[in-house]
């Protein structure tokens, strides 16, 4: 092998994706076990389909450019069929479902969690990859569904330790942004394409000034980088009614009966319009009545950017704020959303397939509870057995063993060096306890457990390196036989 550091591959991550450590992990799973009990209370089982699925089955509803399936990774397999990495978890259930048809109870309701790709630009907090955690409900035409996703949205904030007030849920219904897009002249298929960009800047008011949604509205933007985003090519009228029934000047005021008055209006005589709005009307009511009014309101500015939802659409928006490294204030604004998309399995069925979800992003919700406290701790690591003499390492594979059938997670040390770099080992792997046991010992039939973390506080008491080489601090010397006693008192005080 060549020496010359020329030749060297160079060990670099991939642009977009991250590497997650014990302590991101621990987070992951702590928050995700929480979603997954709280789903299961309202009737929802778990589900799991593949990273990959045939590119046709992804369809046209991706992302915001022109290619129907540019965003994702693909690529042929040996029989020339073109495959892709799943960019959400929706479209593989609407493949799962229509595949299944005949033997799924209907309604049919799951949910998935797992990571999901997209081939675009990464850029700060945009990656290429990320978790998202899926509830569905395929079958049920009702908008009790969809009102039971958005109150279920809000249980499941609440049980993640997001206190009521701190966040909200809103909705909205695809049928009346349609409306208004017939109001502006953009009804029917020779508008799909520029109503669907219009429906794209509007969902990202929570991302750009009003002034650069305008500009997505009208001829294009042109961003930082010097990429251009072509526009919807409105006119200035135009642009401005859009502007308005978004709320922009009056976001987040009013109540959802009042949201729901100006939205008749606004959608003025188109018959799909209304529909929204009576659908809206009855979500209002359901959740009035289930005692969720608090959290749940009418809300114009959401819209959700792909092209297959067909009616109502909502968001899980964080209200508070917190302050980054510089002392500015932030907020994180929505954690998830979904909303009623009809279509999706009638592609595979050539028959209606009424469906509607609700989608948590993971990693963006628990960079938000980190912020307000609620992040798991850094967990502990195993119990580290020293190893004093490598001639008895079948001595110190039975400690351990002998702490791992009492279900204490132990490690013996593998490496080469002496007692003072093994102890050091033990405080980079975060273990609580050490285990010791020397020639004297093991003739006595004894072993030393050394508490680890009591170790450092007292070591912050004790300045006189001889006064601490006394004390032994956190440090007891039992017989074997009380091993997997000690070790569990002392990791119960933690």
């Amino acid at each position: 092998m060549s020496d010359n550091k020329s030749d060297r591959l160079k060990a670099r991550l991939a642009r977009g994706f991250g590497d997650r450590g014990p302590a991101e992990l621990a987070a992951t799973r702590q928050m995700v076990e929480t979603i997954r009990q709280t789903y299961e209370l309202w009737g929802f089982e778990a589900l799991e389909t593949p990273f990959i699925e045939y590119t046709d089955a992804l369809g046209k509803f991706l992302p915001d450019l022109d290619r129907p399936n540019e965003g994702v990774f693909s690529f042929q397999d040996d029989d020339e069929q073109w495959l892709s990495l799943r960019y959400d978890l929706t479209a593989p259930l609407a493949r799962y479902v229509a595949e299944n048809w005949d033997r799924v109870p209907k309604p049919f309701r799951s949910y998935r969690f797992g990571p999901v790709f997209r081939n675009e630009k990464p850029g700060p907090g945009r990656f290429r990859q990320f978790l998202q955690f899926d509830a569905d409900t395929v079958g049920s035409g009702s908008v009790m569904a969809d009102a039971e996703m958005c109150m279920m949205a809000a249980d499941t904030l609440e049980a993640l330790g997001i206190p009521r007030g701190s966040y909200a849920i809103k909705v909205n219904n695809r049928k009346v942004l349609d409306g208004v897009m017939e109001a502006i002249g953009l009804g029917g298929d020779e508008g799909a394409g520029r109503r669907l960009t219009v429906l794209r800047a509007i969902d990202k008011l929570d991302k750009f000034p009003v002034e650069e949604i305008a500009k997505l509205l009208g001829k294009g933007r042109l961003d930082e980088s010097g990429d251009f985003t072509k526009g919807a090519d409105l006119d200035l009228a135009s642009i401005d009614r859009v502007i308005k029934f978004t709320g922009w000047l009056d976001h987040g005021v009013g109540s959802s009966n009042t949201t729901l008055v100006n939205f008749e209006a606004a959608v003025g005589n188109s018959e799909l319009g209304l529909e929204g709005v009576r659908e809206l009307a009855e979500i209002a009511a359901i959740v009035e009545s289930s005692g969720y009014a608090d959290r749940i309101r009418i809300d114009p500015s959401v819209v959700r950017g792909l092209e297959y939802y067909t009616g109502p659409v909502y968001e899980a928006e964080l209200t508070f704020e917190v302050k980054d490294e510089d002392g500015k204030p932030i907020r994180f604004g929505s954690v998830g959303g979904g909303g009623r998309y009809d279509g999706l399995v009638a592609r595979f069925r050539g028959e209606p397939a009424p469906a509607t979800g609700f989608s948590i992003g993971v990693s963006r919700l628990q960079a938000a509870l980190q912020a307000l406290g609620k992040g798991a701790a850094e967990p502990a690591g195993p119990v580290v057995v020293l190893v004093m003499d490598k001639e008895r390492t079948g001595d110190y594979l039975a400690l351990a063993r002998s702490l791992r059938e009492a279900g204490i997670p132990a490690e013996i040390y593998l490496g080469s060096s002496g007692m003072n770099a093994q102890m050091k080992y033990a405080d980079r792997r975060r273990s609580p306890v050490a285990v010791i046991q020397g020639s004297n010992e093991k003739e006595a039939g004894e072993v030393t457990v050394k508490d680890l973390v009591l170790g450092k506080e007292m070591s912050k008491k004790i300045e006189d390196r001889a006064a601490w080489t006394e004390a032994r601090a956190g440090q007891v010397t039992v017989p074997e036989a009380k091993l997997v006693e000690t070790v569990r008192e002392m990791l119960a005080r933690y």
